[in-house]
């Protein structure tokens, strides 16, 4: 029996699901890193803080099951809110991500074009992503949208980086 997905803004009161679907996501990562590095990705994404400032800065797309259970969720920041990583001219696209129990049905490539249709919409003129070796599948997400890579950044949690970018 396949799932019905629905995909909508993200908002405030999905605040718990967000942090909940972060850490189930994102730990399966944990084996790939040092204790100490693990330890400071589960704490970020157990922090409010982390997803008040993408909500604050820009929309939140999630993607839910019929029951309700948010299965996936993806940011896209405006151009004005610059990073070590993206200049402020940038939107950028901040943590795609998957509950691994639905993975391989295209939440991550939908979120990931719903990002790109609303930097159209708002008229941005580049967006930037980064991602790691760890996250190889969604690599191809990323080309697959036009996305470039266009350069190695400093690593990030002892795992190499590199910065695409997207122009529109």
């Amino acid at each position: 029996m396949s799932t019905t997905y629905n995909y909508r803004y993200g908002e405030l009161k999905d605040l718990e699901q967000l942090k909940k679907l972060g850490v189930k996501s994102w730990s399966q990562f944990l084996p790939q890193l040092s204790p100490k590095y693990g330890k400071g990705l589960i704490e970020n994404l157990s922090n409010d803080e982390t997803y008040l400032e993408l909500l604050e800065k820009g929309k939140c797309f999630v993607c839910e099951t019929a029951e309700k259970e948010l299965v996936g969720m993806g940011f896209l920041v405006f151009n004005g809110n610059p990073t070590e990583i993206y200049l402020k001219e940038w939107a950028q696209i901040r943590f795609i991500t998957t509950d691994p129990d639905h993975s391989g049905q295209g939440i991550g490539s939908e979120l990931s074009r719903k990002c790109v249709e609303l930097a159209r919409e708002v008229d941005e003129t580049t967006i930037a992503l980064h991602t790691s070796e760890m996250m190889s599948n969604a690599m191809h997400i990323y080309e697959k949208l036009g996305f470039v890579r266009f350069k190695e950044i400093p690593s990030r949690m002892g795992k190499r980086y590199w910065l695409y970018l997207l122009k529109l």
